[in-house]
């Protein structure tokens, strides 16, 4: 006899043991399904098989776009008609077209707020260690050369520096205040400027001043059609000379070839990358440049911070089963019809 409960999909893993227990515990409103597709044409042949029919909700991480591709026109057209919710696990949600998922009453999710702290941690990370030029340091005395012959250029202390932050959201806010700690000045620049019991007292300024004023520049932004390459050639040529740059959003932000012309020319003098604009491949140039301090997409790569985002997509995956609603409902989305 066939279930009547609604059918939930996961796509990717879940490693969390406390997030596994809050998934299988789902079980006792809705039938727990996974995908046999292991690449993307496989997964839209499933779906086109009817294998999938009757899920209303799909709990995705990150790294299931390596099965799934992004979720498109064409992914979407091949979903069951069934599906109504996609709840990612992440803040950001790239891999998703919103549109589309708007167009075909598809209601899709992200967890805006458990990465605030792990990114914002990892941002100041890079931030000091591209100010004062510990990679060099470090390349050094791996390679047995202690401080280099010469000795590698001093580093600059934060104090005092004028933090421009490009994003104002949870995560830059968190930011902000951890810079300040360090002596900053933190200015930022928004699609809107932000009330004052939000922006705690940083200075609102437009772009253009944001770029020509800011000693460090950090990039805290989502990434979609507006923002791809926001910084590019003609935005370095508006930077202060020696400027520090640090991106823990989206690599494709950032024009990565005209950023390795901006760091050779010395008009950027360092910087801080977690992301890449093709993931995993890095621009050679930036990997060579030992003014560049880089880590491989680890800005919420803690315990603790992947299972509170584990747990807070299950949560969105649990309300939308029993209540046709989202906990946290993407910002495009905000005005969209239950």
């Amino acid at each position: 006899m066939a279930s009547s409960k609604p059918r939930v999909l996961l796509l990717g893993e879940i490693v969390h043991q406390a997030a596994r227990d809050d998934w299988h515990s789902l079980a006792s409103i809705a039938d727990l399904v996974t995908t046999n597709a292991t690449t993307r044409a496989e997964f839209i042949h499933e779906c086109r098989s009817g294998a999938l029919d009757g899920v209303v909700a799909t709990y995705r991480t990150f790294h299931s776009v390596q099965i799934t591709g992004r979720v498109d026109e064409e992914l979407v057209d091949a979903l069951p008609s069934s599906l109504k919710f996609v709840c990612h696990t992440g803040a950001g949600y790239d891999q998703i077209d919103v549109a589309v998922c708007t167009a075909h009453s598809i209601h899709v999710s992200n967890v805006p707020t458990a990465v605030d702290d792990a990114t914002a941690d990892t941002t100041l990370f890079l931030m000091l260690g591209a100010l004062r030029g510990f990679n060099q340091g470090i390349q050094n005395l791996r390679n047995g050369k202690w401080l280099g012959h010469p000795p590698l250029d001093l580093g600059h202390d934060p104090e005092g520096k004028i933090l421009g932050i490009l994003g104002m959201g949870g995560i830059g806010r968190n930011l902000k205040a951890k810079a300040e700690a360090f002596g900053m000045k933190v200015q930022y620049f928004n699609r809107n400027e932000l009330p004052e019991e939000k922006s705690g007292g940083a200075k609102y300024v437009g772009f253009e001043e944001l770029l020509s004023t800011s000693d460090v520049i950090s990039l805290n932004l989502p990434l979609n059609k507006q923002t791809r390459h926001i910084l590019s050639a003609p935005e370095f040529a508006k930077m202060k000379s020696g400027v520090t740059i640090v991106n823990t959003a989206r690599g494709a932000i950032i024009d990565e070839a005209a950023l390795v012309e901006a760091l050779d020319s010395g008009k950027v003098r360092s910087c801080g990358l977690d992301v890449y604009e093709h993931e995993p491949e890095i621009h050679p140039g930036l990997v060579a440049n030992p003014n560049v301090i880089l880590l491989p997409h680890m800005g919420t790569f803690t315990v603790e911070t992947q299972e509170a985002m584990e747990r807070w997509n299950i949560s969105n995956v649990r309300l939308a089963v029993e209540k046709g609603k989202l906990r946290s409902p993407v910002p495009e989305q905000a005005d969209m019809a239950w």
